[in-house]
């Protein structure tokens, strides 16, 4: 069982066959094992602690799945409280975007309860073309999934300046993403964004303001471990400058807007 917040994904879920709960606990208490993935850390709070919520819903043995990209903090609070009154915690961020999600070719990161991980695992196998476990420290896969958006956001960031530099030095943006495409640099990612920026659509397949929230977290991960983010600071504050534009639900690929403007 899935928790959705959105009445429109829900209606459209219940089309395709599945039951509607009235909030989460009457979710939790119908279903063994419960996923969640949703924006933010505010609301991963709202739904496990807020009125009628996941904790509402917890019993001995059943079991929860937190799926969303948080901080590791809220992260093991969750988990702390689900494991209090009897429940089995399972994280799972996933690497990937709309396109993967839809094509089943997600990445499962894990940790948490292993027997839970098995238990989990077909359904991963069907939303995923990896899964990984990561042992049972809860936070390994938080961490994970940060480091690894880290890379994404400042990779794009990266591309974004250099359209937009090859274009003000007189070069023809065309030829630098093919340049790109051919090259030591080509990667799905690369290209992808490089063809959104020349076509000035920026449909959200990952949203801008989640990647900016995720190097955010990965900023806050390094303070907490004293590891100096030079790039990645750099890159926030054009992801920062992107949103102040209006560009928060496009897609991360509208960092170019901040970077040309």
């Amino acid at each position: 069982m899935s928790l959705l917040r959105d009445n429109l994904q829900c209606r459209d879920f219940v089309k395709s066959g599945a039951f509607k709960g009235n909030n989460p606990a009457e979710v939790v208490q119908s279903c063994d094992i419960t996923f969640s993935c949703v924006a933010d850390t505010t609301a991963v709070k709202d739904l496990v602690f807020g009125n009628y919520g996941v904790l509402q819903g917890i019993s001995k043995g059943k079991c929860y799945v937190e799926m969303s990209t948080i901080d590791e903090e809220t992260m093991q609070d969750v988990a702390e409280a689900i494991t209090a009154r009897g429940g089995v915690f399972l994280e799972s961020p996933v690497v990937g975007s709309r396109v993967p999600a839809l094509e089943g070719q997600l990445i499962i990161l894990a940790a948490g309860e292993r027997k839970l991980y098995d238990e989990c695992y077909s359904c991963f196998e069907a939303i995923g073309k990896k899964s990984l476990y990561l042992g049972a420290d809860i936070g390994a896969a938080t961490r994970m999934k940060l480091i690894v958006n880290m890379v994404m956001g400042t990779v794009v960031a990266g591309l974004a300046e250099a359209m937009a530099m090859a274009e003000k030095v007189g070069l023809d943006q065309e030829d630098v993403a093919e340049v790109l495409s051919v090259g030591a640099l080509s990667c799905p990612t690369v290209i992808h964004k490089s063809q959104a920026i020349l076509s000035q659509r920026y449909d959200p397949h990952f949203p801008l303001q989640h990647q900016q929230k995720d190097l955010r977290l990965a900023l806050l991960l390094g303070d907490k471990v004293e590891q100096p983010l030079y790039v990645a600071s750099a890159a926030n504050e054009l992801y920062k400058k992107a949103r102040r534009l209006g560009y928060g639900e496009s897609d991360i690929s509208a960092v170019y807007r901040a970077a040309s403007n």
